[in-house]
């Protein structure tokens, strides 16, 4: 059943991709989503991704203001796909994933790919990988991919952060 961070999620994208209006955060804010935490919205449409767009660092003042602009850029931003449409509103699911605060990791002996996402970095060149996505089992394949999205090439020292996330589906 979805959470009050779905729900949110939902709300923002029917009325955005319908009305092309941005909606409030709810009011009072719920107590869990008045902190501040990057936040990524995930859209998957019959089992296969359909926008994901986030942000590893919190850019608004709320974790709700950050589901909001988050929903709205996964299903109109995502350069790899079309904007949602209205006919796929009811076709899409849709997570939430609330970041903790990035760790340096020292060791990648310190990493599990079903627990933790990862940051790599080299100067302003930044990738991110969410933690326990399907087919990726491995720290080497998650670094791989991470690096690809950074436009990091192997051999290339990077610096690597952690994350965990709270994943609401």
């Amino acid at each position: 059943m979805p959470d009050a961070f779905t729900e949110l999620a939902r709300k923002t994208i029917s009325v955005y991709i319908t009305t092309g209006k941005e909606i409030s955060p709810p009011s009072p804010l719920p107590e869990d989503m008045k902190s501040r935490a990057g936040v990524f919205v995930s859209l998957h449409k019959f089992g296969r991704l359909r926008g994901c767009i986030g942000t590893f660092a919190p850019m608004s003042d709320s974790i709700a203001q950050e589901i909001i602009n988050m929903a709205i850029a996964s299903s109109t931003e995502d350069p790899r796909f079309p904007p949602v449409t209205k006919a796929e509103l009811d076709d899409i699911d849709i997570n939430v994933d609330v970041l903790t605060e990035p760790e340096l990791v020292n060791d990648i002996a310190e990493l599990d790919p079903k627990i933790y996402g990862v940051i790599v970095s080299l100067g302003m060149r930044k990738g991110l990988l969410l933690p326990d996505l399907e087919g990726v089992d491995t720290v080497a394949e998650q670094l791989r991919i991470a690096r690809a999205k950074a436009g990091i090439h192997d051999g290339e020292k990077i610096t690597i952060k952690r994350f965990e996330v709270i994943r609401h589906k």
